[in-house]
């Protein structure tokens, strides 16, 4: 902790909001630091809950199903920016059920008659749909009412710490540096927000692997396009050329998007790794330093539960 009794979490995107939340209404006192309030990612991110490409599976379903609770109680909330959504994940080839689908009531099988053309299977669930830009202040807001300060500025090293300080590791992109682990890699997604044509249910198509992804989520009045999956782009810039190739996919999907006015771009890096890494770490002579990062494309969908364990951890050696 700081001299004054802080523990400083680093990072203020969903990952580090969350921790901060948690940690705060768990009764620890809590200092955040960030480069950027909140961070650039999150911003980004589409959000559809649904623990996509992470693992470890036993984990990742825990965490994923604890924050699919908090996300249906956050829904009664207008200004939370969280909603209950149906729609459809499809295939143009044939696909198992994803191993997530037992934590949704109502997910079932697609009709041939629900899918859009060249699709051969699809799914049809209920989830949370979270406008990121309203929920991150949400949750901005949430935790400065709860008591936790926030300093703008970069932490390059965790030498700028005392290291007293117990500190929380929740930096995105720049968790792999502080922790020297060069496990983590950046995966570059960009969204388009365009005006909503009068869209209501949301629409992912499963591409696996693919660079290429197909997705749209209705926000009321504007309507989040999607997207790109760049293995190693750290690229922040938006590129004009993704952006046309995203609206072209969907508006092939629905062609009411096909003229819908661009209204605004969002790029992100989604901090990726073999394993989500929610952990602690012992340092010689010094305070713990706790770990949670590593959530690639699922950080909203993690979030909560990662932000419980990691709460958890830190009220044990505390």
């Amino acid at each position: 902790m700081t001299a004054n009794g802080d523990i400083v979490i680093i990072g203020a995107g969903v990952t580090g909001l969350t921790t901060g939340l948690t940690l705060l209404e768990s009764g620890h006192p809590v200092h955040m630091i960030a480069a950027e309030i909140p961070g650039p990612t999150s911003i980004a991110a589409g959000a559809l809950w649904g623990p996509y490409l992470v693992q470890p599976w036993p984990k990742v379903r825990r965490w994923s199903n604890e924050s699919l609770e908090a996300f249906r109680s956050l829904s009664s909330d207008p200004a939370s920016g969280v909603r209950m959504v149906p729609g459809i994940e499809a295939a143009r080839n044939p696909v198992p059920a994803p191993e997530w689908s037992g934590l949704l009531p109502d997910f079932r099988p697609c009709s041939t008659q629900e899918l859009p053309p060249g699709f051969v299977e699809g799914y049809r669930f209920t989830a949370p749909l979270i406008d990121m830009p309203t929920y991150l202040d949400y949750l901005l807001r949430r935790y400065e009412k709860a008591g936790g300060t926030i300093e703008q500025r970069e932490i390059n090293s965790l030498d700028e710490l005392d290291r007293t300080t117990t500190v929380v590791n929740c930096a995105g992109m720049g968790a792999g540096p502080l922790a020297s682990d060069h496990t983590v890699r950046p995966i570059r997604g960009q969204h388009v927000i365009v005006e909503n044509p009068g869209i209501t249910e949301f629409f992912s198509e499963d591409t696996g692997l693919s660079p290429d992804l197909v997705c749209f989520y209705p926000q009321g009045k504007t309507i989040v396009l999607g997207g790109t999956a760049i293995d190693g782009e750290p690229s922040l810039e938006t590129d004009p050329a993704a952006a046309a190739a995203i609206v072209q996919r969907c508006a092939a999907i629905d062609p009411r998007l096909e003229k819908a006015r661009v209204l605004e771009h969002r790029v992100g890096t989604r901090p990726t790794r073999p394993v989500v890494r929610v952990e602690a770490e012992q340092r010689d002579g010094a305070a713990p330093l706790f770990h949670n990062y590593g959530h690639g494309g699922a950080g909203v969908t993690l979030s909560w539960g990662c932000a419980r364990e990691t709460t958890a951890m830190i009220t044990q050696h505390c």
